[in-house]
């Protein structure tokens, strides 16, 4: 997780880099936490390894981050992709919160993230009794973007990130933060979060672009400025 968010901070401070595509091999996309080291941690040890304020730092990319999920995506895996902002799946994926079967629960988000996602009941579904679910399900309810062939979930994750990197940069930064936001405040706060990040907007160069670049009926160029 250290080199993982290392490496994503570093992407964040590129200004070369628009989206970001995380994945794994074909085996598996994440399957969780080591459990021989988990095994003979106190709460103690948890608590000094100060593990969650990775997640934490991780929360705080501000560039879209696509999941491209093959094989597992188990526990710790679950939740990191539930960190992404739109995960697409391979029809081998299989997602899970298994903690229970093992005595623990979910600790990196993944009680509070899968109700926002799926709602309460699914929730508790998928959490109470620690069974997975196929990539199927996982699009039936809500949790994922959508399901591809395997041979083709890099091609679409890229194709979306494509799309993605050709808009905006500091539009798409802000609108993604407002969209985060939503999940933590009421809405009145929300909206006044959003429209203050509207307004901000239109001192950017590219809005000024972007807007003049539709009247005169031409492609865009965005600088990021």
């Amino acid at each position: 997780m250290g080199e993982l968010v290392k490496v994503l901070e570093d992407l964040e401070k590129d200004q070369d880099v628009r989206a970001i595509i995380l994945t794994g091999d074909e085996r598996a996309f994440a399957s969780g936490a080591d459990l021989k080291e988990m095994s003979q941690a106190s709460p103690v040890d948890l608590i000094l390894g100060r593990r969650f304020e990775l997640w934490d730092r991780l929360r705080k990319i501000g560039k879209p981050i696509i999941a491209a999920v093959n094989g597992y995506c188990l526990g710790g895996g679950n939740e990191l992709a539930m960190n992404c902002d739109i995960i697409i799946a391979s029809q081998t994926a299989t997602f899970g919160q298994p903690e229970v079967n093992v005595g623990i629960m979910p600790g990196a988000g993944g009680t509070q993230r899968l109700i926002r996602a799926v709602g309460k009941y699914r929730a508790m579904e998928m959490i109470l009794t620690g069974k997975s679910i196929t990539a199927d399900e996982a699009h039936r309810i809500g949790l994922v973007n959508r399901v591809v062939p395997a041979v083709s979930l890099m091609v679409e994750a890229r194709k979306i990130a494509n799309e993605i990197a050709s808009k905006p940069p500091i539009s798409i930064q802000a609108a993604k933060e407002a969209i985060l936001k939503a999940q933590d405040t009421p809405l009145e706060v929300g909206l006044e979060f959003e429209r203050k990040s509207f307004y901000t907007l239109f001192a950017t160069e590219d809005a000024k672009e972007g807007m003049k670049a539709f009247l005169e009926k031409r492609k865009p160029t965005f600088k990021g400025k």
